[in-house]
């Protein structure tokens, strides 16, 4: 076995699409410090609103150890039911417009343990082709039938809803931003099928939440449709403060059967008490003011505008993923080497992540990030563009 994974490790370098791990040597901020002893702005991470070395969120997480410690040691169903875990869900409920909220490890987890929980061989999933492989993975431990539809195709939508008519529920899936090309799904459109043809809308909203809609509350908050999501899945390791955890939020009876049957909840540690509450924190700050979502967008309208005026290749919208697509797998991870030599810390993303042909370096542009941040990141893409040509 060891002969046949090496070899296997082997075509996969050959082919460009070995996956290296860099190590930073300070916090996760808009300027990071890498092994190499070199400081370079930090273009690939999803601290869309720069929370993660926030000084209130770090103080949140602080407080939380001296008053809660440190860990649970616990599921939750047994002793590991803190009261902040209960605020956090609750905050959760009233930030999202939803009836009910459950915490989970991650939202791969909430997406892990959320289908097996509701469907049965009786039911139907309608899956967006480019959701998450949490969605993918979800969906394949259910019994429930499966549909695939293409990428935001509302005709396809439908033909797939009329082949599963015949099921007890259906179910639609879908992310509220694809995370490999920044592109909304059109929930609004959602919502009439699901309406017409009877089915439940599920969304996954992790690259949304806490910086897309007027009020930071994610896809269904942009489409005005929060009332109409059925199912809403999320994570804490992004917008919300950057580190860990997921949650479902939604329908009352849906999360209080997920509290009982739901395995990666039944069987999972309770989250960290200083996560817990530095996701607290985050959700008080993204409520409190909007200045973080405009510096956010303004970041991004920048970037994508003036990249589009050098001639490079960004995938349309005005979400924070401006990908910029190269093609070559290997190309894009020499595009990415050379970008960190200039100080821009970007990846090259390739076949399995993306389809092959389609490698890009996708660029994350954050709140925490200045006017001369984004303009360097833009100039050393022109650089580095021109020493590689």
């Amino acid at each position: 076995m060891r002969d046949d994974l090496t070899a296997t490790i082997g075509e996969i370098r050959d082919a460009g699409l070995y996956k290296s791990e860099r190590v930073i040597t300070s916090p996760q901020q808009a300027a990071i410090s890498v092994a190499s002893g070199k400081e370079v702005l930090n273009f690939c991470a999803n601290n869309y609103l720069g929370l993660a070395d926030h000084p209130e969120v770090i103080a949140a997480a602080r407080a939380a150890l001296d008053q809660w410690g440190f860990g649970m040691a616990s599921v939750r169903f047994i002793c590991g039911t803190q009261q902040i875990h209960k605020d956090l869900e609750g905050a959760l409920s009233n930030f999202l417009g939803a009836e009910d909220t459950i915490l989970y490890s991650s939202c791969f987890d909430a997406n892990g343990g959320l289908f097996e929980t509701l469907l049965g061989a009786e039911d139907a999933v309608i899956s967006d082709e480019l959701n998450h492989a949490s969605i993918i993975d979800g969906i394949r431990l259910s019994k429930a039938r499966r549909y695939r539809y293409k990428n935001r195709d509302m005709a396809d939508l439908e033909a797939q809803l009329k082949d599963a008519a015949d099921a007890r529920y259906r179910l639609i899936a879908t992310d509220g931003v694809f995370s490999m090309d920044g592109y909304v799904a059109p929930l609004d459109e959602i919502c009439d099928l699901a309406d017409r043809y009877d089915a439940l809308v599920m969304v996954d909203d992790s690259h949304a939440v806490g910086f897309v809609g007027p009020d930071g509350a994610g896809t269904p908050s942009l489409f005005g449709v929060k009332d109409r999501v059925d199912v809403l899945t999320g994570t804490l390791g992004k917008a919300l403060g950057g580190a860990s955890g997921g949650y479902v939020s939604g329908r009352r009876e849906i999360v209080e059967l997920l509290r009982q049957r739901s395995r990666p909840y039944l069987f999972s540690n309770s989250l960290a008490p200083s996560v817990t509450a530095a996701s607290l924190k985050a959700l008080e700050l993204i409520g409190g003011s909007s200045d973080l979502r405009d510096k956010l967008a303004a970041n991004t309208k920048l970037f994508r505008t003036k990249m589009t005026e050098a001639g490079f290749d960004v995938l349309p919208g005005d979400h924070p993923i401006s990908p910029v697509m190269i093609g070559d797998a290997a190309e894009a991870g020499r595009l990415a080497d050379k970008l960190l030599e200039l100080g821009v810390y970007v990846i090259g993303f390739s076949y399995p992540v993306v389809p092959h042909g389609k490698a890009r370096i996708r660029v994350q542009l954050s709140a925490a990030h200045s006017t001369e941040d984004v303009e360097h990141a833009i100039a050393a893409f022109t650089e580095a563009r021109a020493a590689l040509t």
